[in-house]
């Protein structure tokens, strides 16, 4: 194998536009573990160098460079990579040049030329994004903070200058966001409605706010926090300003919470909170079992929080969407008689950690034990290359899995390794796996999993057995891939589809149950 890296001095680009880079490259190369394109931070670098990517050129770039590592076979193939690379930057370039006249070099000239409300979506190393956000909020613009690795100190004193302010600082390590219709991050085509949400989870809001449209509801806004809003340090500080501008959103009738259970303090705090509000609201706690909180709705999956908030708006067709539930069983009972004797263990490889988080949450309550990488018992927790044991859910989207590789949802192939793994466990029964669809995910994410699962399949057959999977699709009927396509696709490899995580998650607890 042949090793290069390219340096471009001084060219900085945001971490997302370099994933989809890496996802591109790599499929023009075959391998996206033999891609990486990233500012040559220390952080980046150890990350390259512990993928083996980092050559002598790389080492000696600097903070504002960029480089792209390269690993392959021939130098011809690497050059060809190479030239896609700088192929998709110039491109994007162009774009930029041709919408903007005005060149602008610091936040406050941006948000200076910018006219009505302002939003920006920041997405820059976490050790220089507090300083820019901060920025941006004493010209008054809303923020979506895409970042990680920000300070639990500087996402408290961001959210206070918010709060202050009245304005949004969504984030860190924010993905999704709908403002005004008008998608942020990881989004969807959604219809506009009274439906307003807030979360704490990237795939938890996509999941709901897509049950939604899709069911013939409308959303008004979907924003989002920031996982670690809801903890004691932070206190829910973003949460409670969602809250609040939903409840004085003219457009909003119905407003729906999602996150893992909050601390105690601030559950307590966000409770209160949405009674006062004076509209009807839904909260899903997910795994926060026993909240006691009269005049609200709790609901204990995503599924459900969409269901209830379409009755409460009065719009759309819930009941269809829980009358889905009856044919489980049937399809239940029909893919049992794929199962031999031994097989009885779900393993399930998720890109959304949210939705892996649910599954986790359900399986785990009806079945006992899950062994996971996001296990809440230390006994049930799992490395990220250890094989799996028992009843095991693996978030395929954490950090673990992702380092120095684009996330699952940009590039679903990340998952076709583990997935050959599991179906070859001899006493592996049902395979769950997810399905993301919208802006920023990858362009034909269907595909790419029905030819891992078609893989499987043939290797199975050749052993005289066969693994039952199911799939759910996180998206809306209008987004860009075309979702009856992506579950015709999925289909036609042999998995049963589920319009909802929680339906996938039931139908493999109805498979192996005796």
């Amino acid at each position: 194998m042949k090793l290069k890296n390219v340096v471009k001095k001084n060219s900085y680009y945001d971490s997302a536009t370099l994933m989809l880079l890496s996802s591109k490259v790599g499929e023009r190369l075959g391998s996206t573990r033999d891609v990486a394109v990233m500012m040559a931070s220390d952080m980046n670098k150890d990350i390259m160098r512990a993928s083996g990517l980092l050559a002598e050129e790389g080492e000696a770039a600097g903070s504002n460079d960029l480089v792209f590592a390269l690993r392959a076979e021939t130098e011809e193939a690497i050059e060809q990579a190479l030239a896609l690379a700088e192929e998709i930057l110039n491109s994007r370039a162009a774009k930029l040049e041709e919408r903007q006249t005005d060149v602008v070099k610091t936040v406050e000239e941006a948000a200076a030329a910018a006219t009505g409300v302002k939003m920006a979506v920041v997405s820059l190393p976490g050790a220089y994004a507090a300083r820019e956000v901060k920025k941006l909020l004493r010209e008054d613009c809303h923020v979506l903070l895409f970042s990680d690795n920000v300070s639990l100190e500087d996402e408290v004193a961001l959210k206070e200058l918010a709060v202050e302010r009245g304005l949004l600082m969504m984030g860190p390590d924010c993905g999704t966001a709908v403002v005004n219709g008008v998608g942020l991050g990881f989004a969807n085509r959604l219809r506009r409605g009274n439906i307003g949400l807030a979360a704490a989870s990237g795939t938890g809001l996509q999941e709901v706010m897509t049950l939604i449209h899709n069911f013939g509801g409308g959303v008004s806004q979907a924003l989002g926090t920031g996982g670690r809003d809801l903890k004691e340090a932070v206190g829910g500080r973003m949460m409670s300003q969602c809250i609040e501008l939903l409840r004085q959103d003219p457009a909003t009738d119905v407003i729906v919470v999602i996150s893992k259970p909050p601390a105690p303090g601030v559950t307590e705090r966000m409770l209160e909170q949405l009674t006062a509000a004076g509209k009807p609201a839904v909260v899903c706690f997910l795994g926060g079992g026993g909240i006691q909180a009269p005049g609200l709705h709790v609901v204990s999956t995503l599924e459900a929080a969409a269901r209830k908030a379409l009755e409460l708006a009065g719009s759309g067709r819930p009941e269809e969407l829980a009358a889905l539930h009856g044919g489980l069983s049937g399809l239940a009972a029909e893919a049992r008689k794929q199962l031999g004797s031994g097989q009885r263990w779900i393993r399930g490889l998720y890109c959304g950690g949210t939705l892996a988080y649910e599954s986790m949450l359900l399986i785990g309550g009806a079945l006992g034990s899950v062994h996971s990488n996001i296990a809440l018992e230390d006994a049930l927790r799992l490395e990220s290359g250890s094989p799996s044991a028992g009843h095991t859910v693996l978030d395929l989207g954490d950090d673990a899995f992702t380092v120095g590789r684009p996330h699952p949802m940009i590039e679903p192939s990340l998952r076709g390794e583990r997935l050959l793994q599991e179906a070859l466990d001899p006493e592996t029964a049902v395979i769950l796996l997810d399905v993301e669809l919208g802006y920023g995910s990858h362009q034909d994410p269907a595909a790419v999993a029905a030819e891992e699962i078609a893989q499987a399949r043939a290797l199975l057959s050749k052993e005289g057995r066969q693994v039952v999977f199911i799939a759910s699709i996180c998206g809306s009927y209008d987004d860009f891939q075309d979702y009856p396509s992506q579950k015709a696709k999925l289909e036609a490899a042999g998995a049963l589809v589920t319009e909802s995580n929680a339906q996938a998650a039931e139908l493999a607890l109805l498979t192996v149950e005796p």
